[in-house]
């Protein structure tokens, strides 16, 4: 499968292309006044019954054709990647989003260097095991949990290989192993209230305020999580009663013979700071972002004192032998992670730049996008809302980087979703739960081959299992959709 990268380009390739073949459009905008929290607020989007062509003075349409390449400011082929990277503001997409990505990066690299995220799970596998009843849904809350703030996948890996012997020894197996782990991370990354690498990309690129809606999410992501527990749990009872039953039987013998090395975790009154002082932050970004409206500035500084903080108490109290020169590495490595997606996020602004940039100036978006919204209003907005979450799902298959995903679907659905009589923060909704639950399934998702692999399950045999539980979170996550729609969650 290409990188993500590189689809994106293809992407910015038949844009270009499209600008040849598509003549420009144009929308007038107008205010529209909603209640949110209790609160009259107001925004700007387009009156869709406003739509009219671009003509010259001779009355043929106009197409804005993307040249090769421009001078002065202008968008081509291959200036959309830098014009992407350095458009917007710090208030939204694509300049704000991304340093917004590098500084949480960074303050969530600090945490992680400190030991005590590692530490305080292998304290909980330690304390829990021979108890059942808590080992696995104390895991899949844990996991759950670091998906929705963390927006933890990759790292359920190295988890599992630790978790896999100790689960065959507990009597269950393989596929409960990554239920606990990987797929505990993508239930909460789907319905997070504050994912930095999914929500909250989607919000600010939607032009919704970043962290809105978090108490509906909340709720979600406590249903989901139970939900989860339970399939779990029901599962890993009936493999213990008969282990023959088990999709992964004849590879669970090779974790039966693996030694189990599993050291009493550190923890002391560092780590207790170090988590206290994450629950605090997060605390006190919910009360900026409901009392005083916080954005992405704001949030942006609050995380990064939070790494600060932490950093200081990791010296302090010698966590990991960190240093000032390791708080410094910590936070670049964290950040670097962060790149990645980053770029995505700019290449993929500059695509729509190709395209004319936003909806309010004369552009060939706004032509795609009036013949989408026609096509899609004749459907009662709530198939329409539905029919977002369906895009997003399939469409995760060949893109499974949340950021990437939010950086080429959001700058069209948000606005699309104006058309259709759909609230922006459904249509992040359905981008959310589309782009975190498929994750579970598909084979381009490399975090899922990499724990399938060192749980030893073929491909093959998880989806045997796990397209039960699969069906039963697209039918919850469509209701969830359709309601928080009919609803008017915004």
């Amino acid at each position: 499968m290409p990188d993500t990268l590189i689809l994106i380009f293809i992407v910015g390739l038949l844009a270009a292309a499209m600008t040849y073949l598509i003549p420009v459009g144009q929308f007038d905008s107008q205010q529209v006044s909603f209640m949110a929290d209790g609160v009259e607020k107001s925004r700007t989007v387009i009156n869709p019954e406003s739509f009219r062509y671009v003509t010259d003075e001779s009355g043929e349409m106009v197409y804005n054709k993307v040249q090769f390449f421009a001078s002065g400011g202008g968008i081509g082929l291959m200036n959309f990647p830098f014009e992407g990277l350095v458009s917007g503001s710090k208030w939204g997409s694509a300049i704000g989003v991304i340093m917004f990505m590098l500084i949480i990066g960074g303050a969530f690299g600090i945490v992680m260097r400190t030991g005590t995220i590692d530490n305080g799970i292998l304290k909980l596998i330690d304390k829990t095991k021979g108890s059942e009843a808590l080992f696995i849904p104390a895991l899949f809350l844990l996991f759950s949990l670091g998906g929705a703030v963390f927006g933890m996948g990759e790292e359920a890996v190295a988890f599992a290989i630790i978790i896999a012997p100790l689960m065959v020894r507990l009597g269950y197996d393989g596929i409960t192993t990554v239920m606990v782990t990987y797929v505990a991370t993508q239930v909460g990354f789907a319905t997070s209230w504050m994912n930095p690498f999914s929500v909250a990309i989607a919000q600010g690129i939607a032009g919704v305020p970043v962290l809105s809606g978090m108490t509906m999410r909340m709720v979600m992501w406590a249903v989901f999580t139970l939900v989860g527990i339970g399939f779990t749990m029901m599962y890993a009872s009936r493999i213990k009663a008969n282990p023959s039953a088990s999709y992964s039987f004849e590879s669970d013998a090779y974790l039966k013979n693996k030694d189990i090395d599993v050291q009493e975790s550190r923890w002391g009154l560092g780590d207790t700071l170090v988590i206290l002082t994450v629950i605090a932050t997060t605390i006190w970004v919910v009360w900026g972002v409901v009392m005083h409206a916080w954005y992405i500035p704001e949030i942006a500084s609050q995380f990064f004192t939070m790494g600060f903080v932490v950093a200081i108490i990791a010296i302090a109290f010698n966590l990991n032998n960190m240093t000032f020169n390791e708080v410094a590495d910590a936070f670049k490595e964290g950040a670097g992670i962060m790149l990645a997606p980053a770029l995505l996020v700019g290449f993929a602004k500059g695509v729509l730049l190709l395209l004319g940039g936003g909806s309010e100036d004369p552009s060939v978006l706004n032509t795609i996008l009036h013949n989408a919204g026609s096509a899609i209003s004749e459907l009662p907005s709530a198939m329409a809302a539905w029919l977002m979450y369906v895009f997003q799902s399939v469409f995760n298959f060949f893109v499974t980087s949340g950021s990437g995903q939010a950086a080429l679907t959001m700058p069209l659905l948000a606005p699309l979703s104006d058309i259709a009589g759909v609230t922006r923060q459904v249509s992040v909704l359905a981008f959310q739960l589309g782009d975190g639950f498929t994750n579970i399934i598909v084979p381009t998702s490399a975090s899922l081959m990499a724990t399938l692999g060192v749980c030893r399950i073929d491909w093959g045999n998880w989806v045997k299992f796990v397209w039960r539980f699969m069906l039963l979170l697209f039918i919850m996550a469509s209701i969830t959709v359709v309601g928080g729609h009919m609803m008017g969650f915004a």
